[in-house]
């Protein structure tokens, strides 16, 4: 007689590691334990960072990456995942092979190209390599301006800059676009869900002023996915993931970790883990 009766909620990241802790999937972990989920990574590159910036990056061989997501995938399984920095073309299409390998779900793709510091994390050639491979593979991309905007080649300086942004992104095959607006100027962040049946919800709420950010659209991304992995609609996800950065932010806002910019803080109010039945 079988004695096991639960598991635990599982999240995947597919991301890179960061040295500082803030970001990449060392943020990824702390989100996914934090809401409630039991996190798993396969790791893209290692980076050698702090709060100031990013110093090196050294990539994985696509095999390794491939090694990494079929021990995890083809023994615990996941409900979610959330993918993170893929610097090289043939890291994407490890990816996405991978995707379809496996037929994954509740896929979060956070196109990670340039760090706060203005390090630019991908290689030029992966980018159309992204957007070609990941784009329809992926339940929802979560790009800031800066990512948006090297995307579809222009800045973005407004709200209806972003609106359509948002539209061409799904133009290029993604089918739901989180738009992060915080890096527009004003004492209101806006961000903007815009689906594939072209449904747009524009959320907003007040800045918080804080020198520790650093990590922020990684937390973002990977609470998105821990709420779709406990069974939330991606709206729904996408609200609960933006409280909990807030209040992660606000938590933080105070605490000094390195001479730059540091992390939120992950663990503010954890939850126990939470318990799915089997079968």
């Amino acid at each position: 007689m079988n004695a096991f009766k639960f598991e635990y909620p599982r999240v995947l990241s597919i991301a890179g590691s960061d040295s500082g802790g803030g970001a990449g999937i060392q943020a990824d972990l702390k989100t996914f334990s934090a809401l409630g989920c039991y996190g798993m990574t396969a790791i893209t590159a290692l980076t050698a960072q702090n709060t100031c910036g990013v110093r090196a990056i050294h990539g994985v061989p696509p095999q390794m990456l491939r090694d990494q997501i079929d021990a995890v995938l083809e023994d615990i399984g996941a409900d979610a995942v959330k993918i993170g920095m893929l610097h090289a073309p043939e890291i994407v299409r490890t990816v996405a092979e991978a995707i379809d390998r496996y037929a994954l779900k509740n896929v979060v793709f956070d196109p990670v190209m340039v760090a706060t510091s203005g390090a630019v994390l991908i290689d030029d050639t992966a980018v159309d390599v992204l957007v070609r491979e990941l784009f329809p593979r992926v339940a929802v991309i979560t790009p800031n301006l800066d990512e948006a905007a090297l995307l579809v080649g222009h800045p973005l300086r407004s709200a209806q800059d972003m609106e359509q942004a948002a539209l061409a992104l799904l133009d290029k095959g993604a089918r739901a676009v989180l738009l992060k607006g915080g890096h527009l100027p004003g004492d209101t962040v806006i961000d903007l869900l815009v689906t594939d049946t072209g449904e747009k919800y524009w959320m907003q709420a007040a800045r918080i002023h804080s020198p520790n950010t650093h990590g922020t659209g990684c937390t973002l991304s990977s609470a998105v996915a821990a709420h779709l992995a406990l069974g939330a609609p991606l709206l729904d996800a996408v609200q609960h993931a933006r409280i909990y950065v807030r209040e992660a932010l606000q938590a933080g806002a105070q605490v000094r970790t390195g001479k730059c910019s540091g992390p939120l803080n992950h663990g503010y109010a954890p939850v126990a883990m939470r318990l799915k039945t089997l079968g």
